[in-house]
C-alpha cells in the first residue's frame, strides 16, 4: 500500500495545479442557515473544470507522470466526474485518455468525456466489471492507470480544495464531505489537519451504500454491498490507501437516507440557484436532518460536483 500522503505534499500538489484548476467560491445563504441551525460555508466545486472537484487529483496525477509512462496515454474507469476530469487532463498535457464507464452513467457526463476527446469503453454496473474492463483496455493500450482514488498523488490533488476553503474561512468549526472511494475526504481530512487542526472533518454517504460507514466504526475495511443510491458518485468502495486516510485523519463518518439526499438537493437548487448534482447533497443533508450537531457552529461544506442530467431530475418520480 502507498503512504498516506502529508500535509506538505498537498501544500506543495496545490502549488504545482493552482494555475491549472480554478479557485471556486465560497458561497453563503440565509436561508439555508436558517434550516440547518448553523452557518454553513459551501465550497462550490461545481464550478470548477469539468463541473467537479476531480479535475484537481486528476491535474495533479496525471501532470506528475514521467514523459516514459504518459506516451502511451492514461486510462480510468469511472461514473463520470474522474473520467472528465482524466479526460481533460490528458488533453491539456497532449496525451490519449481511454476511459471505463458503466453502462448507467449519466448521459451528461458520458458525453461530456466523449467531448473532451476521450476514448469510451462501457461495462456492467459492478466495481468487479469495471476493473476487468480496464485491465482489458490497458493491456491493448499500454496506458498509465490513474485511479479515481487509490492514488497518493489523486489524494494530493483533492485537498487542494480545503485548502481554499481553509484559507478563504480559516475559522471553521466542523468540515462535512460526501463519501466513495474516499479520496476527496481523504484529502480534505490531511489538509485540515495541518492547516487548522481544531476543525473536525465529517464524511458522510448514503444509508443504503455505507461501506465505508461500516469500515470506520468496525476498523475493518467492509466492501460497498449495493450500488443502488441515486448518489451515482458515491458508488465505489473504499481502498486500503483511503481507509488508512480516514482512519488517521477523519473524526466520524454519518450516514443519511435517499429522500433526504434528494429534499436537500433540490433545496439547494431553489434557494441558493445553484446547480449541484445527488452526491453534493449528502453532506448538506446531514446538516439539515441533525445527523451531526452544527447548532451555532461554523460548517464548510464540500459541494463535490455539478454534472447532472436534467432531463431526469431526481425527484421527479421519487417516492418517500
Amino acid at each position: 500500500m502507498s503512504e498516506i500522503p502529508t500535509f506538505k505534499q498537498i501544500q506543495k500538489a496545490y502549488l504545482k495545479i493552482r494555475d491549472k484548476v480554478h479557485r471556486t467560491a465560497v458561497l453563503k445563504s440565509q436561508k439555508v442557515n436558517k434550516r440547518a441551525g448553523g452557518e454553513l460555508f459551501f465550497k462550490c466545486e461545481n464550478f470548477q473544470k469539468v463541473g467537479a472537484f476531480k479535475f484537481r487529483g486528476a491535474t495533479h496525477a496525471v501532470g506528475e507522470l514521467p514523459e516514459e509512462k504518459a506516451q502511451n496515454g492514461v486510462a480510468t474507469h469511472s461514473s463520470g466526474n474522474h473520467a472528465q476530469a482524466v479526460a481533460l487532463a490528458a488533453k491539456q498535457r497532449g496525451i490519449p485518455a481511454h476511459i471505463v464507464m458503466p453502462e448507467n452513467a449519466p448521459k451528461v457526463k458520458v458525453h461530456a468525456v466523449r467531448d473532451y476527446g476521450a476514448d469510451i469503453t462501457f461495462s456492467k454496473s459492478t466495481q468487479e466489471a469495471r476493473e476487468s474492463t480496464l485491465e482489458t483496455v490497458i493491456d491493448d493500450t499500454g496506458a498509465a492507470f490513474i485511479h479515481p482514488y487509490n492514488d497518493p498523488n489523486i489524494i494530493m490533488g483533492q485537498g487542494s480544495a480545503a485548502i481554499e476553503l481553509l484559507e478563504d474561512q480559516p475559522d471553521l468549526d466542523i468540515i462535512l464531505g460526501p463519501v466513495g472511494g474516499g479520496g476527496l475526504i481523504s484529502g480534505t481530512a490531511i489538509a485540515a489537519s495541518g492547516f487548522s487542526p481544531d476543525t473536525k472533518v465529517i464524511g458522510v454517504e448514503p444509508e443504503v451504500a455505507n461501506d465505508a460507514y461500516l469500515s470506520f466504526k468496525t476498523g475493518e475495511r467492509h466492501p460497498i454491498q449495493s450500488t443502488d443510491t441515486v448518489a451515482d458518485g458515491l458508488r465505489t468502495s473504499l481502498s486500503e490507501l483511503t481507509f488508512s486516510c480516514i482512519q488517521e485523519h477523519v473524526d466520524d463518518i454519518v450516514t443519511v437516507s435517499e429522500h433526504e439526499i434528494i429534499d436537500s438537493m433540490r433545496f439547494i437548487w431553489e434557494r441558493m440557484k445553484i446547480i449541484i448534482e445527488p452526491s453534493s447533497a449528502v453532506p448538506a443533508a446531514a446538516a439539515f436532518n441533525d445527523k451531526v450537531n452544527i447548532e451555532n457552529r461554523k460548517v464548510g461544506i464540500i459541494i463535490s460536483g455539478g454534472n447532472m442530467d436534467l432531463d431526469t431530475l431526481p425527484w421527479q418520480n421519487f417516492e418517500n
